[in-house]
C-alpha cells in the first residue's frame, strides 16, 4: 500500500472529543512536525529499515517513520498500538512488551492509538496475530533500544562508563555513587544519540511485566463507561443514518415512496446508496438511507418507507432445500485435494467400517456492538472514526467510496465492542463516508442489531462425510472426507463454489493422526449470500466433524476416546507437510513450518493435561458425560473435556468446562485464560442454539430472540483453563480455544445417552 500523507501521528480517539475535530487536521510540513516531535522528547520510530529516532530523521528526512514509542520530558512514556482494541487486550499486550524491554514505571505508561497507515505495517486486527506477528518483538526491540539509549545517555552526563548504569524502573541509577535521574530528564540528551543496533534482550527470567498477570490499561474507561466506542461518537452538525438494505443479496431498489418517512419529525433527507456489483467484496449492499437529527427518528422514519425491489438469483434460497443439495453433493465423488496411499481400498478391506455426515449452520457474528462510524467529509478530504479491526482496508475502501485518493482519508479506530471478524469489513464505514459527502455534514451511520444479523457476512455453512476403516486392532487404516462449503473467496470473487486450499489448511490438510491412507475432496457448494471470516474460521465446522468422528471411531475401536486420539497420533514426531498427499503447500497460518510444525508432542500433552484436570475416567451420576476433542489452529494446541447433564426433560446443561491451551509462550496469561473462557462460551452457543436460516433468499432471523445465544443461566457455572508451561515461539490466542469445544460438547452428550449429535445446533439449552 502506499504510504499515506495524511498526518501520521493524532491525539487518541478514546480520549480526543471528536466534538473539537469537527474537520480534518490540517498537516505540518513533515520535517517541521519531525523536529517539533524531536523537541518534545524521545520518540523512536520502527520502519522496514528498523529503528531510528526522530531527531535523526528530521535532519535526515529520509523515509517516513511509523512512531510506536514517544517518551515526553515529563516521563510519561507514550506507546502507540497499531491493532484493534476489542476485548482481547492487545493495547496493553503489546505495551507490557515495550514497557519491559524499556523498564519503565508501569504508571507512567498510557496508549495512544495509531490511525489507519501503511506506515505501520499490517494493522489487521484478524487471524489471532496481533501478539505473534503483530509487533511483540518490534516492541521489545524498540524498548530495549531506548533503554540502551538513555542509559547511554545517564553515562554521558556522569562520566562515567555505560556498564555501570542501569535503566530500571523508569530511572537510570549509578549504583556506585548513588545517583539517580529520570528518564525524562534524560530524553533530550538521549534523542541526539545514535540508535543502537542488536541490543540484548531480557531472558523470561528478567520479565517484570511479560508473562505477569497485570491489569489492563484500559480497565478503568471500560468500567466507569468513558471508552469511545463508534455507537457512541459524536460531533458538532452530526446527523444520524439509518439505512433499508436489500433483504436478499443481489437485488438493489427498483423504486422507493419516502413521502410518508419525510413526515417523520426530525428527518432531513433520503438518500439512495449505490449498490455493488455481486460480488460485492466489502463495499456497502446499497439500499435507502434516512437521514435525521436522531437515532429514533431515522429507524421510524426507516419503517415508513416503501421499497420495491429488484429480483435477484437468489431470492429462492432457502435453507432446507440448500442443505439437501450439500448432502447430495458430499455423497459424490469431488475435487480430490489429498490423496495419500489408497484409502478407498484400504477401507474396503478394513475389519470395521465407520460413516457419518455432519453439519454446521450459518452463523451471525453479533458482537455486543453492531457496527456504527462517523464520517466527516470536508475541504476534499475524509476523516472517519469507527470500530473497525482493519483500519487500512477501511482506508482504501472509502477512499474509493468517496472519489479520493487514499492519502486524503484518515481512519481513526475506536474501542471494538466485539467484532469476531465482522469490523474487518469497512462497508459501514463506507455507508458514512458516502453519506457525509452527499450531505455535506459529518454523518454517523449505525446498524441496529436487525440489521447486522440479515446483512452481515455470514459463516460459511458446511456438510462433511466422513468414512474410515479400522483394522482388528482398532487402528486406522484409512479415511476419506469430503467438504461442501461455500468459500469466503466467493464474496470476493466469481465462480468460486469450493471450498480453497487456505480453507483446507484449516483443520483438514494439517490433521495430525497417522493414518496411512487419506483422500479428501472438495464438493460443489454454490453460495447465496456474502461469506464471511469468524471467529476461528472454518476451523469450526472441520473441527465439529473431525472430533465428533474420531470419537466415533473410538467408540467402535472399544477404546477409551483419549487413548484413542494419542494412539492415533503414531507417537510424538514432527509431521513432514511435504508428505501428505496434499496436491498443494498446505498453509500454516503465514508462518513457516519449520518455525511452527506441527507437532504431535504438543497434541499429546494438552490431552494428557486436560485428561488430568477433568478428572477424565472418574465415575459420573446417572445423566451425565464427559466429551474430549482436540485441535490444532492458528499455531495453538487445545484440547477440550466438556461435561454435560441431561435432565429428565431431555434438556442438556453444561456444569463444568475444562480447556488445556499451549500457545507457546504466553505473554499475557491473564487475557489467554480470559480468551478461552470466552472461547467456550462461543462454542457452546454454536453447538447448542445459534443458527441463521434462509428463506425466500432472506435472513429469517433478526434479534437475539430467535438468533440464540447462550445466556447466563445456561452458562457453565466452572470454567478451568489450564495453560501449558512453555518457552516456544508463540502462537494465536484469540481464536484456538473455539472449535474444539463443540465437539467435546457433542460427545459428552453420546457418553450421557447414547445418542450422536451430528447436526448443530442441538437447540436443547
Amino acid at each position: 500500500m502506499t504510504p499515506s500523507k495524511a498526518p501520521w501521528l493524532r491525539r487518541d480517539p478514546r480520549t480526543a472529543d471528536p466534538e473539537s475535530r469537527a474537520t480534518p487536521a490540517s498537516g505540518l510540513d513533515r520535517r517541521e512536525f519531525l523536529t517539533r516531535m524531536a523537541a518534545s522528547g524521545l520518540v523512536l520510530a520502527i520502519s522496514a529499515s528498523g529503528i531510528g529516532c526522530v531527531a535523526d530523521m528530521a535532519a535526515s528526512g529520509t523515509f517516513e517513520p511509523s512512531v510506536f514509542l514517544r517518551i515526553g520530558e515529563d516521563g510519561i512514556v507514550t506507546v502507540i498500538v497499531h491493532r484493534s482494541e476489542m476485548g482481547q487486550g492487545v493495547r496493553t499486550g503489546l505495551a507490557m512488551a515495550m514497557a519491559d524491554e524499556l523498564e519503565a514505571d508501569w504508571s507512567m505508561v498510557r496508549i495512544e492509538q495509531a490511525i489507519g497507515d501503511a506506515k505501520y505495517g499490517d494493522q489487521n486486527t484478524d487471524g489471532s496475530t496481533s501478539i505473534r506477528n503483530g509487533g511483540w518483538m518490534t516492541f521489545r526491540q524498540a524498548g530495549a533500544a531506548a533503554r540502551a539509549m538513555l542509559q547511554q545517555a545517564a553515562a554521558d552526563e556522569w562520566k562515567v562508563p555505560v556498564g555501570d548504569v542501569q535503566g530500571t524502573n523508569g530511572e537510570v541509577v549509578h549504583a556506585a555513587s548513588n545517583r539517580r535521574a529520570s528518564y525524562g530528564s534524560l530524553v533530550k540528551r538521549a534523542s541526539k544519540l545514535p540508535v543502537p543496533k542488536d541490543v540484548p534482550l531480557k531472558t523470561p527470567a528478567q520479565y517484570r511485566f511479560i508473562g505477569k498477570t497485570m491489569a489492563s490499561l484500559d480497565l478503568q474507561s471500560m468500567i466507569t463507561g468513558t471508552a469511545k466506542y463508534a455507537q457512541d461518537l459524536s460531533m458538532p452538525g452530526m446527523r444520524i443514518a439509518v439505512i433499508a438494505r436489500p433483504p436478499v443479496y443481489g437485488s438493489k431498489v427498483k423504486t422507493v415512496d419516502s413521502a410518508a418517512a419525510m413526515q417523520v419529525k426530525g428527518v432531513e433527507r433520503v438518500i439512495e446508496v449505490p449498490s455493488a456489483p455481486v460480488p460485492s467484496g466489502m463495499m456497502p449492499l446499497g439500499g435507502v438511507a434516512i437521514v435525521a437529527t436522531s437515532t429514533w427518528a431515522a429507524i421510524e422514519a426507516r419503517k415508513k418507507l416503501i421499497i420495491e425491489w429488484t429480483e435477484s438469483p437468489n431470492d429462492t434460497h432457502d435453507s432446507v432445500a440448500y442443505r439437501t443439495e450439500l448432502e447430495a453433493s458430499v455423497r459424490a465423488a469431488g475435487n480430490v485435494v489429498r490423496d495419500l496411499g489408497d484409502a478407498a481400498s484400504a477401507i474396503a478391506g478394513a475389519t470395521r467400517k465407520v460413516t457419518a455426515e455432519y453439519y454446521a449452520p450459518h452463523l451471525a457474528h453479533v458482537p455486543m456492538e453492531p457496527p456504527a462510524a462517523m464520517a466527516n467529509f470536508a475541504n476534499g478530504q475524509c476523516e472517519v472514526w469507527a470500530c473497525t479491526q482493519d483500519p487500512q482496508t477501511a482506508q482504501g475502501v472509502v477512499a474509493g467510496m468517496v472519489g479520493l485518493d487514499k492519502s486524503k482519508v484518515t481512519v481513526n479506530v475506536t474501542f471494538l465492542g466485539g467484532a469476531f471478524g465482522r469490523k474487518s469489513k469497512p462497508d459501514f464505514i463506507a455507508e458514512a463516508a458516502f453519506l457525509s459527502k452527499e450531505m455535506k455534514a459529518p454523518i454517523k451511520v449505525v446498524w441496529t442489531r436487525e440489521d447486522d444479523i440479515q446483512n452481515g457476512f455470514p459463516h460459511t455453512i458446511s456438510m462433511q462425510r466422513l468414512e474410515a476403516g479400522l483394522d482388528a486392532k482398532g487402528k486406522i487404516v484409512g479415511m476419506v472426507h469430503r467438504i461442501a462449503s461455500p468459500p469466503i473467496g466467493s464474496t470476493f470473487g466469481p465462480d468460486q463454489e469450493y471450498h480453497s486450499e487456505g480453507e483446507l489448511g484449516l483443520g483438514v490438510l494439517d490433521m495430525p493422526y497417522a493414518i496411512p491412507n487419506v483422500r479428501v475432496e472438495v464438493c460443489k457448494a454454490p453460495p447465496h449470500s456474502r461469506i464471511g471470516w469468524y471467529r476461528s474460521v472454518s476451523n469450526i465446522p472441520h473441527a465439529f466433524a473431525l472430533g465428533c468422528f474420531m470419537d466415533e471411531l473410538a467408540q467402535a475401536a472399544g477404546k477409551d476416546p483419549v487413548q484413542f486420539l494419542i494412539e492415533s497420533l503414531g507417537g510424538d514426531h514432527i509431521i513432514d507437510m511435504t508428505a501428505t498427499g496434499a496436491k498443494k503447500p498446505v498453509e500454516n497460518y503465514g508462518a513457516k513450518w519449520e518455525d511452527h510444525p506441527n507437532d504431535t508432542a504438543r497434541h499429546r500433552r494438552v490431552l494428557e493435561l486436560v485428561a488430568q484436570e477433568s478428572g477424565w475416567g472418574s465415575a459420573l451420576p446417572a445423566g451425565e458425560g464427559r466429551g474430549v476433542a482436540v485441535h490444532r489452529s492458528f499455531l495453538t494446541y487445545v484440547a477440550a473435556v466438556v461435561r454435560v447433564k441431561i435432565a429428565p426433560d431431555g434438556s442438556i446443561s453444561v456444569p463444568r468446562v475444562d480447556i488445556a491451551m499451549d500457545c507457546g509462550y504466553a505473554a499475557h496469561p491473564d487475557r489467554v485464560r480470559s480468551q478461552c473462557e470466552g472461547a467456550v462460551i462461543m462454542s457452546l452457543s454454536n453447538a447448542m442454539l445459534s443458527e441463521l436460516t434462509f428463506a425466500r433468499g432472506r435472513v429469517v432471523q433478526s434479534n437475539l430472540n430467535d438468533y440464540r445465544v447462550l445466556r447466563m443461566a445456561g452458562a457453565p457455572k466452572d470454567i478451568r483453563v489450564h495453560l501449558v508451561d512453555v518457552e516456544g515461539p508463540i502462537g494465536g490466542v484469540g481464536e484456538p480455544g473455539v472449535p474444539p469445544v463443540a465437539p467435546a460438547f457433542a460427545n459428552a452428550v453420546f457418553a450421557a445417552r447414547r445418542t450422536r449429535i451430528r447436526s448443530l445446533p442441538v437447540q436443547s439449552a
